[in-house]
């Protein structure tokens, strides 16, 4: 007998799919990332040979594993014409030679979002089912029966798409409210292989229907603390109403017991809500860290323990992945105990708290990260906080080796600093009925500030608070009378303040004149931002 007739004989019996000779088809995917995700073009090529099942275009494990997923999802998918599973040819069935290809082949391929994408491309190179894929990019993990996983990063998926042309995207039903932020794009949920492949016959009279956006939820400012739970720190609260208005660093220091930490978490409420662009932004960071899967509408709030590791804070791995700074986007980063974080973590900090970014490079891959926080860190004086009182019994060593712990690079990016002291017992039981007033008032003075700071930067992109300014934003846009200017000269002088120590007073000075509606920084508002740069330890 022949070769050709041994090899013939050894090979499943041929049935619809074996019939053709060859077959291509290319189906357009994406691989999730920050700041956008990749296009990727998934193509399919069978020839008629001995069978083989490979995957080329530097795949990692997760999407090698891909063939078994597709190849159970095909084999137990019905199909739209008689409703039974097993009219598919599965690959790995086939007596062909299949060669996926994932573009750019530079591009390192992770994670299962291109199973859906796989699978319809086998099913279109071999002619078991028809459709037109231009226009359509598909995204999703399929389980051994054919149903359809959620993903990480579909937002990022969702904007690529858009902005690469292309109108109809496909994803799991679970991705599908996030995803919708994304206007300019036909969102389509599915729940499984056979319905997409339903959606997509011309000849099924089944439709899936397009995905519209709900009603945007709202936010309840008391959740959680609020200031109106804390009694008296009228100076702290009027530090966190500051720093809160302009999106400035703060540091929080004093004896343990006294506050720092609920007055750090209710300042998160402060913070008025994010503007539809910055949903859409902090959402997409979010998804491709996989901790949300649906719209952040409130600025987000990050707490990393004191242990934390270098790259669990500013971000890392062999692949690099975003951290806490880049979590805390457009929002506030709270670093509780600051000097117990180790010292090489607080000293990563000094690049994003000035670039509002971050660079990740290792040996398989770099990426930067976008890192725009607003940082409030809480600290003793000394060990064991009762530093400057009788009960302190630190060496003078421990308190000098625990001050060091903060670098200057660190301490000058710190915008303000502000003593959180005792309370005496009469102001503890004040009641909380005469507070809500001043919380209430001063959210509002917060959300004015805010939009006269986006007014007078309208046609900046990367300018949204004044702690965004830079030095020719500072020439043109922050106007101090005579008197201001030399209150602030004058103090330069005395407190030794550092070119960015100024330049950042006068971005303090002039969200203090925001928040009485100012035009010009006057000499008060000059003074009242240096008496914040003043670090007491």
């Amino acid at each position: 007998m022949a070769i050709n007739s041994v090899q013939e004989a050894l090979l499943p019996a041929s049935n619809g799919m074996n019939e053709i000779e060859s077959g291509f088809a290319r189906v357009s995917a994406a691989q999730p990332g920050l700041p956008h995700a990749h296009l990727v073009s998934i193509e399919c090529d069978i020839v008629r040979g001995l069978h083989a099942f490979t995957i080329v275009g530097l795949p990692d494990k997760a999407v090698e594993e891909a063939k078994d997923r597709i190849a159970a999802a095909i084999k137990n998918t019905p199909s739209t014409s008689s409703g039974q599973a097993g009219d598919f040819e599965s690959p790995k069935r086939s007596n062909k030679k299949i060669v996926f290809s994932l573009a750019p082949a530079e591009l390192k391929k992770e994670g299962a979002v291109f199973d859906l994408p796989l699978a319809l491309s086998f099913l279109l190179a071999s002619e078991q089912i028809l459709f037109d894929p231009k226009e359509k990019l598909f995204a999703g993990e399929l389980a051994l029966d054919g149903t359809v996983r959620p993903i990480r990063g579909a937002l990022s998926i969702a904007l690529r798409a858009r902005d690469g042309g292309y109108t109809e995207l496909y994803l799991p039903q679970e991705n599908a409210e996030e995803a919708s932020l994304v206007s300019g794009i036909e969102i389509y949920p599915v729940q499984s292989l056979g319905e997409t492949l339903a959606h997509l016959d011309e000849e099924s009279d089944f439709a899936i229907a397009a995905y519209r956006t709900s009603r945007r939820e709202t936010h309840t400012y008391e959740e959680g603390v609020s200031l109106s739970d804390i009694r008296g720190q009228e100076t702290a609260k009027r530090g966190l109403e500051i720093a809160a208005a302009g999106r400035h660093n703060i540091a929080l220091f004093g004896p343990p017991g006294t506050g720092k930490t609920m007055l750090a978490r209710a300042a998160a409420a402060l913070l008025p809500d994010l503007s539809e662009s910055e949903i859409i932004e902090v959402t997409a960071i979010h998804s491709y860290a996989g901790v949300a899967d649906r719209a952040v509408i409130r600025p987000p709030f990050r707490a990393p323990h004191h242990t934390s590791s270098y790259a669990s804070l500013i971000g890392g791995g062999s692949v690099p992945r975003p951290g806490e700074v880049t979590l805390a986007h457009r929002g506030l980063l709270f670093l509780d105990e600051f000097p117990e974080f180790h010292r090489d973590v607080v000293n990563a900090l000094r690049e994003p708290l000035e670039d509002a970014q971050v660079s990740v490079a290792r040996a398989r891959g770099s990426a930067t990260f976008p890192a725009n926080f607003m940082l409030v860190a809480a600290l003793n004086p000394c060990p064991c906080g009762k530093y400057g009182t009788r009960e302190c019994r630190c060496m003078p060593h421990a308190i000098d080796k625990y001050k060091r712990k903060i670098s200057g690079p660190v301490a000058d990016r710190i915008d303000l600093w502000v003593h959180v002291g005792e309370m005496p017992p009469e102001t503890l039981a004040m009641r909380k009925r005469e507070r809500d007033n001043q919380t209430r008032e001063m959210r509002e003075r917060i959300t004015k500030a805010r939009e006269r700071q986006q007014s007078r930067f309208e046609g900046l992109k990367q300018v949204t608070t004044n702690a965004d300014m830079g030095p020719k934003e500072i020439e043109s846009l922050a106007q101090l009378t005579p008197k201001a200017e030399e209150t602030l000269q004058g103090a330069a002088r005395s407190m030794k303040l550092s070119a960015r120590g100024y330049h950042r007073t006068i971005k303090l000075a002039r969200t203090i004149a925001d928040l009485v509606a100012s035009d010009t920084i006057e000499p008060s508002h000059m003074l009242e931002a240096l008496q914040y740069r003043q670090r007491e330890l």
